[in-house]
């Protein structure tokens, strides 16, 4: 048990509880901060942690970029089917057929969206591959 610290010689209610406003932690070997003697071990503050992995600016800024042209391409497209209203003919390899262009505009943009997401799969899995 420690003897009590003397009361501070301008504050005349201290009772010797608690260090001084002016005292400094203890250190370690080190020169750094160690655990203070009169402090339980769950009031200690908690090792810092190393910060999370950042992410690449570049990945970011492009995937912006890309997200930003996709934005782009859809109300290019919205615009595009709003204003093609019509009844067009479509050839198809087994027959003809009538329809509203907005359907087929709708249709040939799935497709081409199915091809680029498959040529995506072919490429990543060609970087896995190798």
């Amino acid at each position: 048990m420690s003897a009590p610290t003397p009361p501070a010689s301008n504050d005349p209610l201290s009772v010797g509880l608690n260090p001084p406003p002016t005292a400094t932690p203890t250190t370690g070997g080190a020169g750094t901060p160690g655990p203070a003697p009169d402090r339980p071990a769950h009031d200690r503050p908690a090792p810092q942690q190393a910060p999370a992995r950042e992410r690449h600016a570049g990945k970011t800024i492009g995937r912006s970029l890309a997200l930003a042209l996709l934005l782009f391409v859809t109300v290019v497209l919205v615009l595009f089917v709003v204003f093609n209203d019509q009844t067009v003919p479509i050839s198809l390899v087994f027959g003809d057929v009538e329809a509203p262009l907005v359907v087929a505009l709708l249709i040939a943009a799935a497709l081409g969206g199915l091809l680029v997401w498959l040529a995506g799969l072919v490429r990543r899995a060609r970087r896995r591959n190798r």
